[in-house]
């Protein structure tokens, strides 16, 4: 069986720095295990913006400025990055909360079975989730619920149960 893993945006940004919350810190142990003991392919998706960040329809709603290309704070927080070492792994920069580039991954991979962990649950996890399930509905996609964290816990259990009603699978 063919598997494929994806680490949606667990960058410094969210966990510790322009957007971190204490919830997304907590899952940071569980995250690393998870990509360490996986027997499979992996995918980081990393949040890219520019400087101009605020100006873009995101930057009027979020006006936080964060993930800016080639910052300190867009990287891979590095133990994740480390923990897919020797893993056939790959990297794809997204502009926005969903991936279309990742569904194009996924399909292109002919993977059997593919499982989501990361940040923030309640905006890039699970626009990603629906994504992918767009795209491969007969694919069996789920999603980690304790190697991801929402912007709040309430907003974290909210998206977990609006992907449960489209059928990915709460693990």
């Amino acid at each position: 069986m063919k598997k494929l893993l994806v680490v949606v945006d667990m960058q410094k940004d969210f966990i510790d720095g322009a957007l971190g919350t204490p919830e997304a810190q907590a899952i940071l142990p569980a995250v690393i295990e998870k990509i360490a003991a996986f027997e499979g392919d992996v995918v980081y998706t990393r949040d890219t913006h520019e400087e101009s960040y605020l100006s873009t329809a995101e930057g009027k709603k979020l006006p936080v400025v964060h993930c800016v290309e080639g910052t300190p704070g867009w990287a891979i927080h590095p133990e994740v990055e480390r923990a897919g070492a020797g893993k056939t792994a790959a990297v794809i920069d997204k502009p926005t909360f969903g991936s279309a580039a990742l569904a194009d991954f996924a399909e292109q991979g002919g993977y059997d079975a593919i499982e989501l962990i990361g940040l923030c649950t309640d905006i890039c996890v699970i626009s990603n989730a629906l994504c992918l399930k767009a795209r491969l509905w007969e694919t069996p996609i789920a999603v980690w619920k304790d190697c991801c964290a929402g912007v709040t816990p309430a907003s974290h259990e909210n998206a977990l149960s609006a992907m449960a009603m489209c059928q990915i699978d709460i693990l």
